[in-house]
């Protein structure tokens, strides 16, 4: 299959030719020539790295009349990365198309020199959902004339609280508009924006709904708690071309993490919510540049961050949701090639590994944490491969070797060799002798349910509910199978709370409730603010959560004692009504 025989104009191919892209990939082979034929709306389902970007963006582009330079088609993402990615990319597709403009709009940037570059015209607008809305209510860009909406990584929006976003904007667009929807994942959620916002929707799932990317190994490796960081070390050694993401739970383990390796020699920094946009793209483009390799980060912190070639995917603490462990691994194994995915776990979080398992449909392969000798091994070859590869500009040389020879000429070749790799390798030696094996040897029998319930909560679990120094911990009876997103909670702050701003530190978002830290002295008007308040059709309940209850079996009970409550007042009234009669 070809791109022409795709149905893609001559002007596209011209471009997409020159970028490399010989033959469509199989995302794109079924979604361009539907949305270059039909009009309706459509749901892609589709890993990262698959080829989406062109999947929709060269259909857009050809449907584009370049004669009217207003808004035709508008691309909403869920983060400034992934805006000007896609732009770009847009841009690129069009270059033998002069009269169409891709405009970027996003937050972090001056929103004057937007408005100048919009008010010039432009016929494809990308735009993150916060930056637009401020551009509409200014009266800057008028989507009247959009006939075709795209929602990018629909699941990430949504996990990033942008649904009442998305409705804003939707008002101000044609309501015979087309509208395609591309996503990774499908939870419930986006299936009921589909339901309200999309009409008969022809739905491509490439692969399988919610599974991983198929090139991609799943690996885990079994430690101690305490040995997760030595794990992670001998990992990085094992691997002397690693050009890997690092996920973390925290900010703080975050942080931690970087820290501890760049002490310990290696060419890594860490990426999270505490750094200013500024610092965030400085460290974004050191790791697309290679200077550094091993770029540590949390999930918020890397959304829309696109880089080719990652050989591994690390998690140095598992997702509580199985879609976010989806698009961690998606990012390696892209565009055809392969990747790996590790997962360094201890003995309790088992569990949690064996139900992404299910979600995704993959197997997750055990395997030893890489003994000291086995590393020192691939390390040598890794430096004889390179030294064998070597450009050897003799002409030059020439001028600077009889010296080196003279002073040098007294060792044999296996002399040399042994002095170089001991110069080269001298730390990693000294580090390694004498280590320990840290794999988890699981020496106890399979206990019965029961007795699994007897033991005490993991220490993760506890620090969970456990308040960051100086701040008071908040438990809300509204999760993520509520669509209750970090987006929700602040602007549910922001609606409630009377008085000064309330500052909300640390949020842990679970399945059946949420937890958040504020300040201790904000704590208890929050929580009187947020009792009895609706989200969504919820009643919600808050406290001060405490560091020994949990939280789990609390909320469900309470699901329980509500379904109850609703059954014996459906008795009720069909009791009075039979009496009536």
């Amino acid at each position: 299959m070809t791109f022409e025989e795709l149905g893609v104009s001559e002007p596209l191919r011209r471009a997409v030719e020159e970028l490399g892209f010989e033959n469509p990939m199989p995302v794109q082979e079924r979604v361009i020539p539907h949305l270059l034929s039909r009009d309706g709306d459509v749901i892609v389902l589709a890993q990262t790295g698959t080829g989406k970007t062109a999947a929709f963006g060269l259909p857009v582009l050809q449907r584009i009349d370049a004669s009217v330079s207003e808004p035709q088609a508008l691309i909403l993402s869920p983060t400034r990365e992934l805006c000007l990615q896609i732009a770009s990319d847009l841009a690129d597709f069009s270059k033998y198309m002069p009269d169409v403009k891709v405009i970027p709009v996003y937050g972090g940037s001056s929103i004057e020199s937007q408005i100048r570059a919009l008010r010039a015209g432009a016929q494809v607008i990308v735009a993150t959902p916060g930056r637009l809305i401020d551009l509409i209510n200014r009266g800057v860009v008028n989507l009247g004339k959009v006939h075709t909406v795209i929602l990018d990584e629909a699941d990430e929006m949504l996990n990033m609280g942008f649904l009442d976003s998305i409705n804003d904007i939707l008002d101000h667009v044609p309501q015979d508009r087309k509208m395609l929807m591309f996503s990774a994942t499908m939870p419930k959620e986006i299936a009921r924006i589909a339901q309200k916002y999309m009409k008969d929707p022809q739905e491509f799932v490439v692969g399988t709904r919610n599974e991983g990317a198929a090139n991609v190994r799943h690996i885990y490796y079994m430690v101690n708690a305490r040995d997760k960081y030595l794990a992670l070390k001998r990992i990085a050694d094992n691997s002397p071309n690693i050009y890997a993401i690092i996920f973390c739970r925290t900010r703080r383990d975050t942080q931690e993490v970087a820290e501890n390796l760049i002490r310990d020699g290696y060419n890594a920094d860490a990426l999270h919510g505490d750094l200013s946009q500024q610092q965030r793209d400085l460290v974004m483009q050191k790791f697309r540049d290679r200077v550094i390799t091993m770029l540590v980060a949390t999930d918020v912190a890397a959304r829309g961050l696109d880089v080719d070639d990652l050989t591994h995917v690390i998690n140095y603490g598992l997702p509580d949701d199985a879609a976010v462990y989806t698009h961690r691994s998606g990012r390696t194994g892209r565009a055809g090639k392969s990747g790996v995915s590790i997962a360094i776990i201890h003995s309790r979080e088992k569990g949690r590994l064996r139900e992404i398992e299910r979600t995704i449909g993959k197997t997750f392969e055990r395997k030893e944490v890489p003994t000291p000798e086995h590393i020192i091994e691939k390390q040598l070859f890794s430096l004889a491969d390179r030294i064998e590869r070597a450009q050897v500009d003799e002409a030059e040389l020439d001028k600077y070797l009889p010296p080196v020879l003279k002073k040098l000429g007294w060792l044999s070749g296996e002399d040399l060799i042994k002095r170089i790799l001991s110069l080269e390798f001298h730390r990693l030696l000294e580090y390694y002798k004498d280590a320990p094996e840290i794999d988890f040897i699981d020496e106890k029998p399979s206990r019965g349910k029961k007795e699994r319930d007897a033991q005490p909560r993991s220490k993760e679990d506890k620090d969970r509910r456990t308040a960051s120094k100086g701040m008071e911990r908040i438990y809300i009876n509204a999760g993520k199978k509520d669509g209750f997103f970090a987006g929700n909670l602040i602007e549910l702050l922001n609606k409630t709370i009377q008085g000064p701003r309330v500052d909300v530190g640390r949020i842990d978002l679970l399945p059946s409730y949420s937890l958040f830290d504020v300040k201790k002295a904000d704590a208890r008007r929050i929580v009187a603010a947020l009792n009895g308040a609706d989200f969504l059709g919820k009643r919600l309940y808050s406290e001060i959560a405490e560091a020994d209850k949990d939280y789990a079996r609390a909320s469900t009970r309470r699901s329980r004692e509500k379904a109850r409550e609703k059954e014996d007042n459906y008795a009720i009234f069909k009791k009075k009504g039979r009496r009536k009669k």
